[in-house]
This record gives C-alpha cells, structure tokens and sequence, in this order.
C-alpha cells in the first residue's frame, strides 16, 4: 500500500515538473484573431482575412491619382501626402487640417502652404485616436477608453498641449473600440461604443451611439443595436442624425448588407445582435426574435462594404444637384472573396426622406481585385471642394468641379 501511494505521488510530482518545463505557450493554444469569432466550422479554412495596414505611406510619386473616376467636371488632385493611416479630418479654426489615424495611433496637423502642405504630428503613441473634433480653439481626440483636448492647439502645432482628460471611463475593448467623435446641434460630443466581437450579446455599454457634454458631464447612451458606426452627420435641415453601421462577418459573400440609418430621436434600437440588414435574424441571436422590433435601415449599402465616412454636402462649389446629398466612403471589403467597395457613394434624399438615389461618385482604388488606396472619410473645404482621406496610401486627395 505505501509503495503504490509512492509510486503515485511520484508520478503527479513528475507531470507537475513536466508542465512546469513546458513552455506557457505550448501549454495554451493561441487564442485566435478577434476577426476569426463567428466563423463557422465549415469555413475555419478560409484565405479570407483583414488587409494589413502598409509598414510606411505611399510615395507622393507612386500614388496613381488619375485612376480615380468621378462624374464630369470633377477633378482629383494629391492634395496631402506622407500621413500614416490619415483617417477622420476636421478643421480648425484658423484653417488647420486635423486628421486623426487608428494603427498608426498619431494626430496630424496639415498646414496649407498654398502650393503644398506641411503636415506636422501634434500626438504619438495613442491607443487608436480615430476620432477628432473641434470647437473653440480645443481639438478633442477620441481613443479606446477615454476623450481628452488639447486646448489653443492651433497657436501651439510645433509644441503642442498636453493632453487633458474629458472623459475617460469607457470600455477597454480593443475590437470595433475606435471611436468617431463629431459636436451634435445641441452641442454635445457624439461617439460610437462598438460590439467588442463579431457577433455575440454585448453588454449594455456595448453596440450603440453614446454622447456627453464638452466638459465630460452628462454621458448617455442616443441609440442601441448599432454593431459598429466609425461614420455619422446630423442632416442640415431636419438635424437628423444619419450614421452607417458595419455588418456583422462569416454570414456569407452577399449577407449581411451594411447599414445607412437615422436616428430621429433618442432610444431607438437598429437590431444588432439579433437582426441584421432590417430583415436577416442572426442564427443564433435572432432566435424568437422578430426583424419587425428594430428599426429598419434608410438603405442597404452592399454586403461587407465597410462603410465609414457620412457627410452632408452644403458647399457651393458642386452643381445645385449636390446640395444636401450624402457622401458615403467605403473603405472596402475583407471577408468577401470577391472585393467591393473602395469608392465614395452618395445618396440623394426625396423631399420625404427616403432614398431617391444611391450611386458612385469617386472610384478606382480598386483595380480588378487589386487595392492602390482605401478611402474612408470625407470632408468639406471652405471653397465647397471635398477632401478625402486614405488609410492605406497615407494620402488624402481634393476633389474639385469647374463647369
């Protein structure tokens, strides 16, 4: 008895040692990639995966502009280069660009020299600083889990603020935790809380539009259901507020279709996890549940598209035509063996709101199935001509019109 109660000490105490010396990653699988979750058995083979970001910019020589095609009487120039991931862009008011990246975790600011531009970094090593706004002379920055500013930037570009906390209690989550930040019409900071998955039951504090005072008092939640919006405009009529939400990966090339929403009101759920595209009911979330209990997307944007950028035109540079329609930027497919996206498309509302047209308007960074550049946001110039910011090339291009 007390030579086999030996024997078997022995032997635990062995395969403990042997664990021991095992390295921690053998003795625990990686996890898989985060954009692996949801996918189903039958294609845990797929080539499908996200598009690496490019280690640098793309040389200003190397970048092919003349392959954008736009309506006639528009033109596309390089207008800025050299700006790693440049995405979100919002203007001071002494006519700086700020424009905010996502891997590259940078701040920009662009200056314009007239013939060419001088583009500066005000910010380094932020944990995903997509989102920008600005208002009274303070740029604020969006990241993961908190928004600061940097007051009087715009006198200070070549010694820039330190960075003040506005709000910094919001969730940790890497996965679709990039935030888009824009001022409302009641003057409130709006931002996105994405799903921190694919698919699965978020928390509450999870898949929804949030927003919060300039001073980072009065945090509540606007909309819920909202997989994940890095997009959004308040219409400058009704003040409405439109915002485009990605769908959900692994359902299929052509399901589910992203999302162009508005969201008249506060409170409203738009159906994430449990309804995709207003009419598709997630297999497993959508169980006992009716697509008929959320709201319904304003227009189904294409499967996979990745829709980002939202912006109401109000220049005047643009034919009368132009006035009030919406530039969308889609930054393009991944799960999807065949690409779509990669342009910038408008939608052009009836007098009742709904959607009269949706069609190209900027196109060509995708060349068969092969990408030179991802547009992903748009914005205004004073003159009524259009920038339009590129993640991939680094780049961000002016789109003008002379009758």
């Amino acid at each position: 008895m007390q030579r086999s109660l030996v024997i078997a000490v022995s032997a635990l105490l062995l395969g403990a040692v042997t664990l021991w010396l095992i390295p921690a990653q053998a003795q625990q699988p990686t996890p898989p990639p985060s954009w692996k979750q949801g996918q189903p058995p039958s294609l845990a083979d797929s080539s499908l995966a996200p598009i690496p970001q490019p280690p640098a910019p793309t040389p200003a020589s190397e970048i092919p502009v003349n392959k954008i095609k736009l309506p006639p009487g528009f033109k596309a120039e390089l207008w800025a280069s050299g700006i790693s991931n440049a995405r979100t862009m919002t203007w001071g008011d002494k006519g700086t660009l700020f424009v905010g990246s996502r891997v590259a975790g940078n701040v920009y600011a662009v200056v314009d020299k007239g013939g060419s531009r001088e583009v500066k970094t005000i910010a380094k090593g932020l944990n995903l600083p997509n989102g920008l706004a600005f208002r009274n002379g303070t740029l604020y920055i969006a990241e993961i889990s908190r928004i600061s500013k940097m007051e009087g930037i715009e006198d200070k570009l070549d010694s820039p603020p330190e960075l003040l906390t506005v709000y910094d209690t919001l969730p940790k989550d890497l996965p679709h935790g990039w935030k888009y930040l824009a001022f409302g019409p009641d003057g409130k900071l709006y931002f996105n809380i994405g799903a921190p998955c694919n698919i699965c039951m978020p928390p509450d504090t999870h898949a929804n539009i949030s927003r919060v005072n300039p001073d980072g008092t009065g945090f509540e939640y606007f909309a819920h259901g909202v997989r994940n919006s890095v997009g959004f405009d308040w219409h400058p009529v009704t003040r409405e507020l439109y915002f485009a939400t990605h769908g959900r990966d692994w359902l299929g090339d052509d399901s589910p279709s992203d999302r162009l929403d508005v969201a008249p009101k506060k409170g409203l759920h738009f159906g994430y996890p449990f309804c995709h595209q207003g009419d598709t009911l997630d297999p497993e979330f959508g169980k006992g549940r009716s697509c008929n209990d959320y709201v319904k997307p304003l227009l189904k944007t294409g499967p996979h598209v990745a829709g980002n950028g939202v912006m109401f035109y109000t220049g005047s540079m643009f034919p009368p035509e132009y006035k009030n329609r919406a530039f969308l930027a889609q930054r393009g497919s991944w799960n999807r063996a065949e690409k779509v996206g990669y342009r910038v498309m408008m939608v052009t509302l009836d007098g009742s709101g709904k959607v009269a047209k949706y069609e190209p308007f900027a196109q060509g960074w995708l060349q068969g199935q092969e990408i030179w550049g991802r547009p992903v946001y748009t914005q205004m110039m004073k003159d009524g001509s259009l920038l339009v910011s590129d993640d991939y090339a680094g780049a961000i291009y002016r789109v003008s019109y002379s009758r």
